[in-house]
């Protein structure tokens, strides 16, 4: 039997899921390949702390320049490589921006599934392959709680994408026998989330206000509901889901679910103020259709996978805003208020 470590390759490595993703399988001892996309700055912030010296022997980052927007690309990487594994997260994943840039985000988070899952039964590398699904494919939801039952109402381009990369991943897994499935993962946070997405926006705000550097947080909308959980977890989720004896769809979350204020609120909470001194209403952040609730069922990974959520939601909130308030040179223990 082969001693040789095993080889993952992650698209969308410098991501939040990515690098985190990245860190749990080079801790199993995976050697991980990541697809990195060629632009004008740096983006491997994420990452830059896994690299270390290839004399030193033990699991190797290796990133190889490609783009889900370029089907040569993926061949060679997928040829160079010959992963077991391929875990699927690059995506143009705001979906906000989707309403400004529907073919962009389309392209890379239909398409790119496509050229992928093409790629790999061209290749007939026989590898594992894990396409990153969203609670936003549910959008106008049919059911509360949502499983892997409930049918899709997308509400915006990303969403309506991101249920042609769902369904197309069931299609190559029916059509030509291949390990492909689906993880359906809820809203999921991290101090490693981009500051546009409002969870970051958020306590970013709260950090620079504490600071002195920030007067006042304008946001749209705020009763749309969330299942938030935390995505170091999430991510172990994405690994098990390969491990599984068959190809399989899972619904990754909490099965709690929060509003938006709520976030609000349990962020200023956590340093001793009240939100409404600070927040206003601008209706530019308003999108053109709002998913009301979203709310998952974990129950199937939990008896299938044994994955279970242990970070809940007040302590999620409280880890994001510590993680902004060193980032501002803070102390938390200076700042934060018992929960």
């Amino acid at each position: 039997m082969s001693n040789e470590p095993r080889r993952a390759l992650i698209t969308g490595i410098t991501g939040q899921d990515g690098s985190y993703l990245a860190e749990l399988l080079l801790a199993k001892g995976y050697d991980v390949h990541g697809l990195l996309r060629r632009s004008s700055t740096f983006s491997t912030d994420r990452i830059e702390h896994l690299y270390h010296d290839p004399h030193e022997g033990g699991p190797q980052l290796t990133l190889h320049h490609g783009d889900v927007l370029d089907t040569s690309s993926l061949v060679r990487v997928l040829a160079k490589v010959q992963p077991h594994e391929v875990y699927n997260l690059a995506a143009q994943s705001h979906v906000a921006v989707s309403f400004e840039m529907p073919e962009f985000t389309t392209d890379t988070v239909a398409i790119g599934n496509l050229r992928i899952l093409e790629a790999i039964r061209e290749a007939g590398i026989g590898c594992r392959f894990y396409q990153a699904g969203s609670s936003e494919m549910f959008g106008k939801v049919a059911e509360t709680p949502q499983s892997e039952r409930t049918p899709f109402h997308p509400r915006s381009p990303y969403a309506v994408a991101k249920v042609f990369a769902h369904h197309m991943t069931v299609h190559y897994r029916e059509a030509y026998g291949l390990f492909c499935a689906n993880g359906i993962l809820f809203n999921h946070e991290s101090p490693r989330r981009g500051e546009t997405f409002v969870t970051r926006k958020v306590t970013r705000a709260v950090a620079r206000i504490v600071a002195g550097k920030q007067e006042k947080l304008f946001l749209g909308t705020m009763h749309a509901r969330r299942d938030w959980g935390f995505a170091p977890e999430y991510v172990e989720a994405m690994w098990r889901i390969l491990q599984h004896d068959e190809p399989d769809d899972f619904v990754i979350a909490t099965g709690e679910t929060h509003s938006v204020a709520e976030w609000v609120e349990a962020a200023f909470r956590s340093v001793g103020a009240e939100w409404r001194e600070f927040v206003e209403h601008d209706p530019r952040y308003d999108r053109p259709a709002e998913v009301d609730l979203l709310l998952g069922d974990p129950s199937k990974a939990r008896k299938v996978l044994g994955w279970e959520p242990k970070v809940r939601f007040d302590d999620l909130v409280r880890i994001l805003v510590a993680a902004d308030l060193k980032a501002e040179g803070l102390n938390p223990e200076g700042v934060m208020r018992d929960a």
